[in-house]
């Protein structure tokens, strides 16, 4: 199974137990692996992380606020376990199958494309403790901004793609490149709007210490082996943790 560049650090495991999100922080339900039927078993839930990485999320609203008093975080996903991996990983790779007319049960290069490009996106399902997946160690978050100023529910800002989108669109400074080549002004300004607000996330959870997957625009770690490398430090806080607290 392939392995990513930070996989070969090691892993002391702080022992932080799994909390599940405060009302504070904004969720993005219903939530699409549930909906799908992904295994995460018994009152298991993905709006839960490790107690001092929600503390830094929190730190990070308090701080994205201060500059934006109108928006909020809002959580996609958090901890996953090893089996929801799987899961999503097999899902996305057929549903590409299918988009793309290509038999998924037969070696093929047009496959092996989707499956490269599956890789890149979504960490393999290692049972190996050595190499968890970031989501399984309840260390990740994937999430996005919302405008937070109405009546209503926070209405989630527009990015540029989707989350979990596959493909270059979905790379952190993908449309800062895009806004200066673009010769059509309304084009450039939603362009730039785009990348302005994937700025803004980023700042926030930088300020906090987070580690942004270089993949993509909404995934964010403190103290995974993601984290570790990106910042140079010797060792990983979080290990791949398999039983969740209620939710």
């Amino acid at each position: 199974m392939a392995l990513r560049p930070w996989n070969q650090l090691p892993i002391r495991d702080c022992a932080e137990p799994l909390v599940s999100l405060p009302a504070s922080l904004h969720r993005l339900e219903p939530h699409p692996y549930q909906a799908l039927g992904a295994p995460y078993g018994p009152g298991a839930s993905p709006f839960q992380l490790r107690h001092g990485v929600l503390e830094r999320l929190l730190a990070a609203q308090t701080a994205l606020q201060q500059r934006h008093p109108h928006w909020c975080l809002a959580i996609f996903d958090g901890w996953r376990p090893l089996a929801v991996q799987a899961f999503m990983v097999e899902h996305t790779t057929a549903t590409l199958c299918r988009e793309q007319g290509v038999d998924a049960a037969v070696p093929s290069e047009a496959l092996a494309e989707i499956q490269a490009a599956v890789g890149r996106f979504w960490a393999p399902p290692n049972a190996d403790p050595a190499a968890p997946p970031p989501h399984s160690t309840g260390a990740a978050v994937d999430l996005t901004l919302a405008e937070c100023s109405g009546d209503g529910p926070p209405c989630p800002l527009g990015m540029g793609s989707e989350i979990d989108a596959i493909g270059s669109v979905s790379e952190p400074d993908h449309f800062a490149d895009l806004a200066e080549a673009c010769t059509d002004p309304e084009q450039a300004n939603r362009y730039r709007r785009w990348h302005d607000c994937r700025l803004a996330l980023r700042a926030a959870m930088e300020s906090q210490g987070f580690a942004q997957h270089p993949n993509e625009w909404w995934h964010f770690s403190w103290g995974d082996q993601l984290w570790a490398w990106t910042q140079g430090a010797p060792e990983a806080r979080y290990g791949r943790v398999d039983g969740p607290a209620p939710p």
